[in-house]
């Protein structure tokens, strides 16, 4: 068993198109949850909404790419507030219940057989990424170490990081300013805040659709890089996913997302690799697993890591204790 190219490997993906993905994802649910304390458990159907919005409007009505990212944008917001009106005046608990539904009844619009005309139905949407790659500046594989990159995953990573880059400045820059901070009083006592004459209610909302934005814009990377737009990949594990990521890196820090979405997919593919190549060389007996049982495993195993961080270190790794710990007893 190659240890060193499995370890290569699984390097990769730390800086893969997946950990972009959820990094972003991760991202707007700590804007959400962890600055604000909202409870948004539908953010697949932020990325979802983001990924149509672009598939649609170039590949179904035949229109302009950038009008297409536009369109998603509008439709986080949109879709933001249709959950965030009936619902944050509520308990916390009431969003949650209302952003999971959210998020099926999005994936089972996008794959129903009366919406292929314009969704695509259950086999998604393609060829709407040409624009995308036609402004790609590199024009041959890119060589960074023992990794080589093709062109267009080299120009999806570049973007992807970009996107991570300014939305990590973004968050770094507001919750340091005095909209951040009333953020931070709702999150540990919202009537405290409304007391000092704050709309706590517009808060909130405002926080809800910065985050489905962010959370678009991971839909949107993610459905150029495989130059598709498939419902399914967003189902309700999208978000939990995400959370995870967040609860591993720290919830409100700036950089937990980030590291927790680079340590999550390093993780996935170590594992996957170390317990296939265990299997191969008979280090594993057949009776206890195949290599048909590693994606299993491998989720297994992270989340025993995770309930293990909940218990020793429930602020995550970059988290502050004093700032917010994930109770777990």
């Amino acid at each position: 068993m190659d240890w060193g190219s499995i370890f290569e490997l699984s390097l990769r993906e730390l800086i893969g198109v997946q950990a972009i993905v959820f990094a972003l994802a991760a991202i707007g649910i700590n804007v959400q949850f962890g600055y604000t304390g909202l409870l948004n458990f539908g953010q697949a159907a932020f990325a979802a909404v983001g990924g149509y919005g672009v598939a649609v409007i170039v590949t179904t009505y035949d229109g302009s790419f950038w009008l297409g990212i536009l369109v998603s944008i509008s439709a986080a917001v949109v879709l933001a507030l249709l959950l965030g009106i009936p619902t944050l005046r509520l308990r916390a608990d009431y969003l949650a219940i209302v952003t999971i539904a959210a998020s099926e009844i999005v994936r089972l619009v996008g794959r129903s057989a009366w919406g292929r005309d314009v969704f695509g139905g259950s086999d998604g949407i393609t060829g709407f990424s040409n624009t995308f790659y036609d402004l790609n500046p590199f024009t041959e594989p890119f060589q960074l170490g023992p990794f080589e990159f093709r062109e267009r995953v080299l120009w999806v990573l570049v973007v992807g990081w970009a996107l991570v880059a300014v939305c990590t400045l973004v968050v770094w820059l507001l919750m340091r300013s005095p909209w951040g901070r009333v953020l931070k009083g709702i999150r540990e006592d919202e009537d405290a805040v409304r007391s000092l004459g704050k709309n706590v209610y517009a808060y909130k909302m405002q926080s809800l659709v910065l985050g489905g934005v962010i959370g678009a814009f991971a839909g949107i990377v993610y459905s150029l890089f495989q130059g598709a737009m498939q419902p399914d990949v967003y189902a309700t594990n999208f978000t939990f996913f995400a959370y995870a990521i967040l609860i591993l890196g720290g919830a409100a820090t700036v950089f937990g997302p980030v590291l927790g979405a680079a340590i999550v997919w390093f993780a996935f593919q170590f594992i996957d690799l170390a317990l296939r190549g265990a299997i191969t060389e008979g280090y594993i007996p057949d009776w206890l697993m195949d290599s048909t049982d590693t994606g299993a495993v491998r989720f297994m195993l992270t989340g025993i890591v995770l309930v293990l961080l909940l218990v020793f270190r429930p602020q995550g790794i970059l988290g502050d204790r004093r700032e917010i710990a994930l109770d777990a007893r």
